[in-house]
């Protein structure tokens, strides 16, 4: 079991959790929490340090969102794919082919940019670098979904589930 994997299941994603977190509802409702944690803490300039409690509202929904939406048990949406797809990876990563080992290095090196630039225009209150970074971290977990959901698309076609 990887880090990913144990720190998704420390985090409380039960097999049911990941077919909650697979409805589209709930992948592009915390697409939506990006901005809202952005104005939470962009909030401490208004509210001082009565911000946490914004922030704290978003990192709650946060933890939660997985679990309010109803379960996808077959995959047929795009966003529901890239779930499952990344379920699939952080269980079974001997899998996924090597191109995609190389996409995921070019994720992870353009989303440490994005945090560092969303990181950068949080503390400064600048927004250029602010909306830069979240633009760039956004657009890059979109693209992972959608390198999941292929990822996911093979696999079911490697390994078709069983007809009842």
């Amino acid at each position: 079991m990887g880090a990913l994997d144990r720190y998704a299941r420390l985090a409380g994603m039960s097999d049911e959790a990941w077919r909650r977190h697979a409805n589209p509802w709930s992948v592009w409702a915390r697409f939506a929490a990006v901005p809202l944690m952005i104005l939470a803490m962009w909030s401490r300039a208004w509210i001082g340090w009565w911000a946490l409690l914004p922030v704290a509202a978003v990192l709650g929904w946060l933890w939660w969102n997985p679990r309010a939406f109803g379960p996808i048990e077959t995959p047929t949406a795009w966003s529901s794919k890239g779930i499952y797809g990344e379920r699939l990876w952080l269980q079974h990563r001997d899998r996924m082919s090597a191109d995609f080992a190389v996409v995921q290095r070019i994720w992870i090196f353009g989303a440490m940019i994005a945090a560092a630039l969303l990181g950068w225009g949080l503390v400064a209150l600048q927004v250029w670098p602010t909306v830069t970074g979240a633009a760039l971290l956004i657009y890059g977990q979109l693209w992972r979904i959608d390198r999941l959901g292929r990822f996911y698309d093979q696999q079911v076609g490697l390994n078709p589930p069983a007809r009842r």
